[in-house]
């Protein structure tokens, strides 16, 4: 049974998973894996928390959020707890372990060093360096500090450089006596064979639109002061591919009017290639090439992805599954594609996601990617 804090912080509809979980013959390396947004990243934080809890009273009251291990944890300063994750992503870890002025055991040596200026601090935001890697792996050859397990999360793991991915896949074939490793990917088809094959697979599923939209409106009152349209929420909903978190995150950043936010730039940025995209022939794809290449490419790429898998469906009879409020758009151009080209522009998107992680001109991939799109409606 989960513990009420248990329940609070893990997702309703990640609960079953939880659930089926027994901390006693648990494996030494989980790869945990879903759509990005669903609460993958929030459970493993409670996972890892319930497996160094040192309560007496039995594992399925963990964690007990009493004893001295969950206090540790919750302060952002337990010993065994060893995260590599993005900058974007520390502020979700246990009070901010990256902002304290103190020196937290699991601070890594590249994330204290700010030597290297903007450039580094801009690179530590999409990847997680192989210095931080060996320094993490390097420490696992020393017992744990207060005897009980050691617990190392990644994510998202596919983002690993190839160095850092081989160092990590050397523990995973030896693994250090007491030490598991929690591991997260939004594209489980990305993730080395050789990782994948030496660790316990649970696949974390996304709500359905009710249950979402409902977990999604409990979390509004969080936002102190904001004036949300439901409409509105449920059109971001949409957009983000059914991925409450994702979306509570957008709503909380545009309140904070963070206009800095990546999620922010994102989704904005989204909304400029959608707009565009709804002219079909009359894309002025040079301008939105322009307006829209500072933001995250992967998230540019799914935005393509989702309204080309709507027009397909609508023009095929079906209901759009992720911007429904288009719907007479996506039908308009459904009947002016030709579907030869339709095909080809998927096929360029799905090449595009292979390689949408690296250093490569996004402005000059968004440009050849739009001006196919325009194409798609010319005979």
């Amino acid at each position: 049974m989960l513990t009420e804090s248990s329940e609070s912080k893990v997702a309703p509809w990640l609960a079953p998973l939880w659930e089926s979980l027994d901390l006693t013959t648990f494996p030494n390396a989980i790869l945990l894996h879903g759509q990005s947004g669903i609460g993958k990243f929030e459970f493993s934080i409670e996972l890892a928390k319930a497996l160094l809890c040192e309560s007496s009273t039995g594992t399925g009251s963990k964690p007990c959020n009493h004893c001295e291990a969950c206090h540790w944890f919750d302060s952002g300063n337990h010993p065994d707890f060893i995260a590599l994750v993005p900058e974007t992503h520390r502020k979700f870890l246990p009070h901010g372990d990256f902002e304290s002025d103190g020196e937290s055991p699991k601070k890594t040596k590249s994330a204290r060093d700010d030597s290297d200026g903007d450039v580094a601090e801009k690179k530590e935001k999409k990847n997680i360096s192989i210095e931080e890697t060996r320094s993490a792996i390097e420490g696992l050859s020393i017992g744990t500090h207060r005897g009980g397990n050691r617990v190392i999360l990644i994510y998202p793991l596919e983002m690993l450089r190839s160095d850092a991915a081989n160092t990590l896949l050397k523990s995973l074939e030896e693994p250090p006596a007491n030490t598991i490793f929690i591991l997260l990917a939004d594209r489980l088809d990305r993730v080395l064979p050789t990782i994948r094959s030496r660790c316990r697979l649970l696949s974390a599923p996304r709500p359905d639109r009710a249950s979402g939209l409902s977990w999604l409106r409990s979390q509004l009152p969080r936002i102190s002061g904001a004036k949300i349209i439901e409409a509105e929420v449920e059109s971001i909903y949409d957009e983000q591919g059914g991925a409450p978190y994702a979306v509570f995150e957008s709503l909380l950043a545009r309140h904070n009017k963070d206009e800095k936010d990546d999620l922010t730039i994102a989704i904005q940025a989204s909304r400029y290639v959608l707009q565009a995209m709804s002219q079909g022939a009359r894309i002025n794809w040079l301008d939105t090439a322009e307006k829209t290449n500072k933001a995250q490419f992967s998230i540019l790429l799914a935005t393509m992805q989702r309204w080309i898998s709507d027009v397909q469906a609508v023009g095929n009879g079906a209901a759009p599954r992720y911007y429904p409020k288009h719907q007479s758009t996506l039908k308009a151009l459904s009947q002016q594609a030709r579907t030869p080209k339709l095909l080809r522009f998927w096929k360029s998107l799905v090449q595009a996601r292979r390689s949408e992680n690296h250093p490569l001109a996004t402005r000059i991939q968004l440009e050849a990617l739009l001006s196919q799109y325009q194409q798609i409606f010319e005979d």
